[in-house]
């Protein structure tokens, strides 16, 4: 038969096992827990940030997820195809031959030389224009490492697969900034572009901080905004057609290439035409508020002995839209006059 003993505790006893109880069965995390989870945290937004900077795939042209192809191609030695639009006077018969080089965020379509120039004087003269899809705009192939020496050799294959000769011309329309005067927006997404190339496509879709302005309507000169107000009248857009492919392709890798850094200088360019009588022709508006005329005034300045500039009192950056424009352009090149 077993024994018991019976004890007395004493409130305050008891009171106190009970704390030192309930202190021992606490939660003990382990030792450098924290620096594990900052890390991790850490981790995570790097993770979350290289996906935010990553632009989509292209949607290639003639590809199964692809818009269809429509636009005449060639096909370049690198595999690469480039559209292209002609227009005027067959190749077979004319006797000036013309390709276009058009601006950002348009394509072939928008050939404002061809478009505008009288058809009189495209008989007259015996014009040929054609003009292309620079790389990942419109119906072209994008072209992930393209520099502007590569786009000359795009035009130098499209001339020789479609025949052109030994002689054309050549006619751009738009870019060049004089950065420091463009608006807040404009100025920080082209410094993003030339110094930070692989962050163009987060920072121009990212809400957070100004990016890339579109026209801006509010800054407008009288010329370019009753141009805009014709444009818009006429339905003059081709807007469904220049970026397919998507933003980043056309308008987002223009923007490194164009604000990037070049192969050469162009205000420390020699003379291409050394020995021939040939020039450039600088066509500009001095109320330009999209491409500010400080910089072609330099870069005519320093090169005067072979750019012909002509800077246009009271005309903005839509000039060649100008009725009688575009025939002028077209006589002063062929003629070579000032």
């Amino acid at each position: 038969m077993a024994a018991g003993t019976n004890r007395k505790i004493s409130a305050a006893s008891a009171r106190s096992h009970t704390r030192r109880a309930n202190k021992s069965s606490g939660l003990t995390l382990p030792s450098g827990i924290f620096p594990a989870v900052l890390l991790l945290l850490l981790a995570g937004l790097v993770a979350w940030g290289y996906q935010a900077i990553q632009p989509p795939p292209p949607k290639i042209c003639g590809s199964c997820d692809g818009p269809p192809v429509t636009a005449s191609r060639i096909q370049l030695r690198d595999g690469r195809h480039l559209a292209y639009q002609e227009r005027g006077v067959s190749k077979d018969v004319a006797k000036i031959k013309v390709v276009f080089i058009h601006g950002f965020d348009v394509c072939r379509l928008d050939d404002v030389i061809a478009t505008y120039t009288s058809p009189e004087l495209v008989e007259e003269l015996g014009i040929y224009f054609v003009s292309y899809d620079r790389p990942g705009y419109g119906e072209s192939d994008p072209h992930p490492s393209r520099t502007v020496k590569s786009q000359a050799f795009d035009i130098e294959e499209l001339a020789d697969q479609l025949g052109l000769g030994t002689k054309f011309y050549l006619i751009g329309y738009s870019l060049g900034e004089a950065l420091y005067q463009q608006p807040t927006c404009d100025y920080w997404s082209l410094r993003v572009a030339h110094y930070a190339p692989w962050l163009t496509h987060w920072w121009n879709t990212q809400n957070w901080f100004p990016s890339l302005g579109a026209t801006r309507p509010h800054v407008l000169s009288r010329e370019e905004r009753e141009v805009m107000a014709k444009l818009i009248a006429k339905g003059a857009s081709h807007r469904e057609h220049v970026r397919p492919q998507g933003e980043y392709e056309s308008l987002h890798r223009d923007l490194n290439l164009g604000f990037g850094t070049w192969e050469f200088d162009p205000v420390e360019m020699e003379n291409p035409f050394t020995g021939e009588e040939v020039y450039a022709h600088l066509w500009q508006g001095d109320e330009d508020t999209l491409v500010p005329a400080t910089l072609q005034r330099y870069i005519a300045d320093r090169h005067s002995s072979w750019i012909r500039y002509h800077e246009l009192a009271g005309s903005g950056h839509f000039f060649p839209h100008v009725d009688w424009m575009a025939d002028t352009i077209v006589k002063t090149m062929v003629n070579g006059k000032q």
